[in-house]
Protein backbone atom coordinates (compact mmCIF):
# COMPACT_ATOMS: atom_id res chain seq x y z
CA UNK A 1 0.00 0.00 0.00
CA UNK A 2 1.38 3.13 -0.80
CA UNK A 3 1.83 6.38 1.53
CA UNK A 4 -0.63 8.25 -0.50
CA UNK A 5 -3.20 5.51 -0.52
CA UNK A 6 -2.87 4.91 3.16
CA UNK A 7 -3.28 8.60 4.11
CA UNK A 8 -6.35 8.71 2.31
CA UNK A 9 -7.85 5.91 4.29
CA UNK A 10 -6.43 7.40 7.45
CA UNK A 11 -8.09 11.15 6.66
CA UNK A 12 -11.68 9.41 5.09
CA UNK A 13 -12.29 6.76 8.55
CA UNK A 14 -11.56 9.44 10.88
CA UNK A 15 -13.33 11.99 8.99
CA UNK A 16 -16.79 9.82 8.84
CA UNK A 17 -15.97 9.41 12.64
CA UNK A 18 -15.88 12.82 13.35
CA UNK A 19 -19.01 13.56 10.96
CA UNK A 20 -20.77 11.45 13.16
CA UNK A 21 -19.82 12.97 16.42
CA UNK A 22 -21.01 16.46 14.50
CA UNK A 23 -24.15 14.86 13.58
CA UNK A 24 -25.15 13.96 16.65
CA UNK A 25 -24.23 17.56 18.51
CA UNK A 26 -25.88 19.05 15.48
CA UNK A 27 -29.39 17.40 15.78
CA UNK A 28 -29.12 17.39 20.30
CA UNK A 29 -28.89 21.00 20.30
CA UNK A 30 -32.01 22.94 20.68
CA UNK A 31 -33.04 25.77 17.96
CA UNK A 32 -34.73 29.36 17.48
CA UNK A 33 -38.40 28.65 17.10
CA UNK A 34 -38.43 25.04 17.68
CA UNK A 35 -41.06 23.11 19.90
CA UNK A 36 -39.87 23.14 23.44
CA UNK A 37 -38.95 19.24 24.72
CA UNK A 38 -42.62 17.88 25.59
CA UNK A 39 -44.53 20.39 23.46
CA UNK A 40 -46.32 19.71 20.61
CA UNK A 41 -44.57 20.60 17.04
CA UNK A 42 -47.92 21.33 15.18
CA UNK A 43 -47.97 18.75 12.99
CA UNK A 44 -51.39 16.87 12.90
CA UNK A 45 -52.36 14.28 11.28
CA UNK A 46 -55.59 12.59 10.92
CA UNK A 47 -57.23 14.97 12.99
CA UNK A 48 -55.58 13.97 16.02
CA UNK A 49 -52.25 12.46 15.82
CA UNK A 50 -50.00 15.18 16.96
CA UNK A 51 -46.13 15.31 16.46
CA UNK A 52 -44.00 16.23 19.93
CA UNK A 53 -40.64 17.07 20.12
CA UNK A 54 -39.14 14.15 22.27
CA UNK A 55 -35.95 14.14 22.55
CA UNK A 56 -33.91 10.89 22.62
CA UNK A 57 -33.31 9.31 25.82
CA UNK A 58 -30.08 9.80 27.44
CA UNK A 59 -29.02 6.04 26.87
CA UNK A 60 -29.80 5.40 23.19
CA UNK A 61 -27.80 8.90 22.47
CA UNK A 62 -25.28 7.67 24.72
CA UNK A 63 -25.14 4.78 22.74
CA UNK A 64 -23.54 6.54 19.53
CA UNK A 65 -21.03 8.25 22.06
CA UNK A 66 -20.01 4.57 23.08
CA UNK A 67 -19.73 3.51 19.63
CA UNK A 68 -17.53 6.14 18.65
CA UNK A 69 -15.30 5.73 21.53
CA UNK A 70 -15.14 2.04 20.63
CA UNK A 71 -14.20 2.55 17.01
CA UNK A 72 -11.55 4.60 18.31
CA UNK A 73 -10.19 2.12 20.48
CA UNK A 74 -10.08 -0.66 18.15
CA UNK A 75 -8.46 1.72 15.55
CA UNK A 76 -5.75 2.41 17.77
CA UNK A 77 -5.28 -1.41 18.97
CA UNK A 78 -6.02 -3.14 15.90
CA UNK A 79 -4.84 -2.37 12.07
CA UNK A 80 -7.53 -0.33 10.14
CA UNK A 81 -6.28 2.68 9.32
CA UNK A 82 -3.98 2.60 6.44
CA UNK A 83 0.01 1.30 7.20
CA UNK A 84 -0.91 1.75 10.83
CA UNK A 85 -0.37 -2.17 12.21
CA UNK A 86 -2.28 -1.18 15.59
CA UNK A 87 -0.69 -0.66 19.28
CA UNK A 88 -0.84 -4.61 19.92
CA UNK A 89 0.55 -5.88 16.57
CA UNK A 90 -2.00 -7.76 15.86
CA UNK A 91 -2.33 -9.17 12.08
CA UNK A 92 -4.66 -12.23 10.30
CA UNK A 93 -1.16 -13.97 9.00
CA UNK A 94 0.34 -13.48 12.65
CA UNK A 95 -2.77 -15.41 14.31
CA UNK A 96 -2.97 -18.15 11.28
CA UNK A 97 0.73 -18.82 12.19
CA UNK A 98 -0.19 -19.13 15.65
CA UNK A 99 -2.54 -21.28 15.58
CA UNK A 100 -0.72 -23.40 12.81
CA UNK A 101 2.14 -23.74 16.37
CA UNK A 102 0.01 -24.96 18.33
CA UNK A 103 -1.73 -27.33 15.95
CA UNK A 104 1.69 -28.69 14.87
CA UNK A 105 2.90 -29.26 18.61
CA UNK A 106 -0.22 -30.95 19.60
CA UNK A 107 -1.02 -32.96 16.01
CA UNK A 108 2.81 -33.25 14.66
CA UNK A 109 3.25 -36.24 16.80
CA UNK A 110 0.26 -38.17 15.74
CA UNK A 111 0.97 -37.92 12.03
CA UNK A 112 4.85 -38.89 12.61
CA UNK A 113 4.02 -41.93 14.01
CA UNK A 114 1.48 -42.40 11.07
CA UNK A 115 4.04 -41.25 8.63
CA UNK A 116 6.49 -44.23 10.00
CA UNK A 117 4.11 -46.93 9.39
CA UNK A 118 3.71 -48.19 5.35
CA UNK A 119 0.89 -47.42 3.84
CA UNK A 120 -0.22 -51.27 3.68
CA UNK A 121 -0.21 -51.54 7.90
CA UNK A 122 -1.61 -47.95 8.20
CA UNK A 123 -4.83 -49.03 6.09
CA UNK A 124 -5.09 -51.43 8.44
CA UNK A 125 -5.20 -48.96 11.49
CA UNK A 126 -9.16 -47.67 12.10
CA UNK A 127 -8.13 -44.74 14.44
CA UNK A 128 -5.68 -43.56 11.19
CA UNK A 129 -8.12 -44.34 9.10
CA UNK A 130 -10.63 -42.06 10.68
CA UNK A 131 -8.24 -39.22 10.25
CA UNK A 132 -7.56 -40.29 7.55
CA UNK A 133 -11.45 -39.56 6.69
CA UNK A 134 -11.34 -36.15 8.06
CA UNK A 135 -8.22 -35.47 5.53
CA UNK A 136 -10.16 -36.79 2.43
CA UNK A 137 -13.62 -34.83 3.81
CA UNK A 138 -11.81 -31.72 3.60
CA UNK A 139 -9.35 -32.03 0.90
CA UNK A 140 -10.86 -34.58 -2.03
CA UNK A 141 -14.49 -34.92 -1.24
CA UNK A 142 -15.40 -31.19 -3.28
CA UNK A 143 -14.34 -33.15 -6.31
CA UNK A 144 -14.21 -37.03 -6.08
CA UNK A 145 -17.70 -36.66 -3.51
CA UNK A 146 -17.98 -37.52 -0.54
CA UNK A 147 -18.23 -41.50 -0.99
CA UNK A 148 -15.05 -40.94 -3.06
CA UNK A 149 -17.02 -42.16 -6.19
CA UNK A 150 -16.50 -39.05 -8.37
CA UNK A 151 -18.35 -38.01 -11.11
CA UNK A 152 -17.88 -36.87 -14.55
CA UNK A 153 -14.52 -35.69 -15.24
CA UNK A 154 -13.30 -37.02 -11.36
CA UNK A 155 -12.14 -40.60 -11.04
CA UNK A 156 -14.05 -43.37 -8.99
CA UNK A 157 -11.64 -43.74 -5.99
CA UNK A 158 -13.50 -46.54 -4.64
CA UNK A 159 -13.07 -49.13 -7.47
CA UNK A 160 -10.00 -50.99 -8.71
CA UNK A 161 -9.23 -48.32 -12.17
CA UNK A 162 -6.62 -46.23 -11.90
CA UNK A 163 -5.31 -43.96 -14.40
CA UNK A 164 -2.08 -43.49 -13.08
CA UNK A 165 -1.55 -46.59 -10.93
CA UNK A 166 -3.19 -47.64 -7.65
CA UNK A 167 -0.40 -49.25 -5.58
CA UNK A 168 0.09 -46.91 -2.28
CA UNK A 169 3.41 -45.32 -3.91
CA UNK A 170 1.59 -44.19 -6.84
CA UNK A 171 -1.52 -42.97 -4.92
CA UNK A 172 0.63 -40.90 -2.93
CA UNK A 173 2.60 -39.00 -6.09
CA UNK A 174 -0.93 -38.30 -7.32
CA UNK A 175 -2.14 -35.98 -3.83
CA UNK A 176 2.36 -34.47 -3.15
CA UNK A 177 2.76 -34.06 -6.96
CA UNK A 178 -0.80 -33.86 -8.92
CA UNK A 179 -1.49 -35.16 -12.45
CA UNK A 180 -2.07 -34.03 -15.68
CA UNK A 181 -3.22 -35.23 -18.39
CA UNK A 182 -4.19 -34.38 -21.85
CA UNK A 183 -5.92 -36.34 -24.58
CA UNK A 184 -5.46 -33.86 -27.80
CA UNK A 185 -8.44 -33.35 -29.93
CA UNK A 186 -8.63 -34.90 -33.01
CA UNK A 187 -11.34 -33.74 -34.52
CA UNK A 188 -10.03 -31.82 -37.77
CA UNK A 189 -7.29 -34.56 -38.23
CA UNK A 190 -9.99 -37.63 -38.44
CA UNK A 191 -13.50 -35.25 -39.90
CA UNK A 192 -16.89 -36.29 -38.80
CA UNK A 193 -16.83 -39.60 -40.65
CA UNK A 194 -13.33 -40.61 -39.12
CA UNK A 195 -14.97 -39.41 -35.11
CA UNK A 196 -17.83 -41.73 -35.66
CA UNK A 197 -15.23 -44.82 -36.84
CA UNK A 198 -13.19 -44.68 -33.94
CA UNK A 199 -15.91 -44.22 -31.53
CA UNK A 200 -17.39 -47.65 -32.99
CA UNK A 201 -14.29 -49.30 -32.64
CA UNK A 202 -13.79 -47.94 -28.97
CA UNK A 203 -17.14 -49.14 -27.90
CA UNK A 204 -16.55 -52.56 -29.47
CA UNK A 205 -13.25 -52.51 -27.31
CA UNK A 206 -15.46 -52.51 -24.25
CA UNK A 207 -17.68 -55.32 -26.06
CA UNK A 208 -20.35 -53.00 -26.76
CA UNK A 209 -22.46 -53.10 -30.04
CA UNK A 210 -21.45 -51.05 -32.91
CA UNK A 211 -21.60 -50.99 -36.71
CA UNK A 212 -19.15 -53.71 -37.90
CA UNK A 213 -18.25 -51.40 -40.84
CA UNK A 214 -17.51 -48.64 -39.05
CA UNK A 215 -15.68 -50.69 -36.00
CA UNK A 216 -13.81 -52.18 -38.85
CA UNK A 217 -12.64 -48.41 -40.47
CA UNK A 218 -12.43 -47.36 -37.18
CA UNK A 219 -9.26 -50.17 -36.06
CA UNK A 220 -6.96 -49.00 -38.51
CA UNK A 221 -7.54 -45.18 -38.01
CA UNK A 222 -7.43 -46.58 -33.96
CA UNK A 223 -3.74 -47.91 -34.77
CA UNK A 224 -2.41 -44.72 -36.41
CA UNK A 225 -4.01 -42.23 -33.98
CA UNK A 226 -4.69 -43.58 -30.67
CA UNK A 227 -2.68 -46.52 -29.61
CA UNK A 228 0.50 -44.72 -28.81
CA UNK A 229 -1.46 -43.81 -25.56
CA UNK A 230 -4.20 -46.01 -25.34
CA UNK A 231 -1.69 -49.37 -26.63
CA UNK A 232 -2.72 -51.59 -29.37
CA UNK A 233 -4.89 -53.69 -27.31
CA UNK A 234 -6.69 -50.62 -25.80
CA UNK A 235 -5.66 -51.42 -22.11
CA UNK A 236 -4.07 -47.96 -21.82
CA UNK A 237 -0.80 -46.92 -19.94
CA UNK A 238 -0.43 -45.58 -16.36
CA UNK A 239 2.22 -43.59 -16.90
CA UNK A 240 0.65 -41.41 -19.27
CA UNK A 241 -2.61 -41.77 -17.54
CA UNK A 242 -4.03 -43.04 -20.36
CA UNK A 243 -7.50 -44.68 -19.83
CA UNK A 244 -8.25 -48.59 -20.38
CA UNK A 245 -10.90 -48.72 -22.65
CA UNK A 246 -11.58 -52.52 -22.66
CA UNK A 247 -13.28 -52.29 -19.03
CA UNK A 248 -16.50 -50.37 -19.22
CA UNK A 249 -15.48 -47.49 -16.99
CA UNK A 250 -15.44 -44.33 -18.28
CA UNK A 251 -14.21 -40.73 -16.52
CA UNK A 252 -16.27 -38.38 -18.73
CA UNK A 253 -19.42 -40.75 -19.55
CA UNK A 254 -19.48 -43.66 -21.87
CA UNK A 255 -22.82 -42.37 -24.20
CA UNK A 256 -21.67 -43.25 -27.73
CA UNK A 257 -22.34 -39.38 -27.91
CA UNK A 258 -19.66 -38.92 -24.94
CA UNK A 259 -16.70 -40.67 -26.31
CA UNK A 260 -17.72 -38.56 -30.07
CA UNK A 261 -17.03 -35.66 -27.89
CA UNK A 262 -14.00 -36.80 -26.33
CA UNK A 263 -11.94 -37.87 -29.67
CA UNK A 264 -13.61 -34.58 -31.81
CA UNK A 265 -12.63 -32.52 -28.77
CA UNK A 266 -10.27 -33.75 -26.60
CA UNK A 267 -10.06 -33.81 -22.73
CA UNK A 268 -7.70 -31.98 -20.86
CA UNK A 269 -7.92 -33.21 -16.54
CA UNK A 270 -5.76 -31.69 -13.73
CA UNK A 271 -5.15 -33.01 -10.14
CA UNK A 272 -3.62 -30.43 -8.44
CA UNK A 273 -0.47 -30.83 -6.57
CA UNK A 274 -1.02 -30.69 -2.55
CA UNK A 275 2.45 -31.29 -1.24
CA UNK A 276 2.36 -27.66 0.15
CA UNK A 277 -0.98 -27.63 1.67
CA UNK A 278 -0.35 -30.84 2.95
CA UNK A 279 3.08 -32.04 3.53
CA UNK A 280 4.78 -35.69 3.43
CA UNK A 281 3.46 -37.00 6.36
CA UNK A 282 -0.43 -36.05 5.67
CA UNK A 283 -0.25 -37.20 2.40
CA UNK A 284 0.80 -40.63 3.39
CA UNK A 285 -2.05 -40.99 5.67
CA UNK A 286 -4.20 -39.88 3.31
CA UNK A 287 -2.85 -42.51 0.47
CA UNK A 288 -3.29 -44.73 2.83
CA UNK A 289 -6.85 -44.12 3.43
CA UNK A 290 -7.23 -43.59 0.01
CA UNK A 291 -5.69 -46.96 -1.18
CA UNK A 292 -7.91 -48.34 1.73
CA UNK A 293 -11.31 -47.56 -0.75
CA UNK A 294 -10.97 -49.64 -3.34
CA UNK A 295 -10.86 -53.09 -3.67
CA UNK A 296 -7.44 -53.89 -3.12
CA UNK A 297 -7.54 -52.23 -0.04
CA UNK A 298 -10.42 -54.75 1.34
CA UNK A 299 -7.71 -57.65 0.14
CA UNK A 300 -5.05 -57.00 2.35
Amino acid sequence: MSDALSWYIIVLTLGNIAACWWLIRWTARPRPGEAAAGETTGHVWDGDLKEYNNPLPRWWLGLFYVTIVFALVYLALYPGLGKWQGLLGWSSAGQYEEEMRRAEAKYGPIFQRYASMPIVALAKDEEAMAAGRRLFMTYCAVCHGSDARGGPGFPNLADEDWLWGGDPESIKKSILDGRQAMMPAWGKTLGEQGVEEVAAYVLSLSGRQADPRLVEAGRQKYRTYCASCHGADGKGNPLMGAPNLTDGIWLYGGSPATIKETIRNGRKGRMPAHRALLGEEKAHLLAAYVWSLSRRGEER
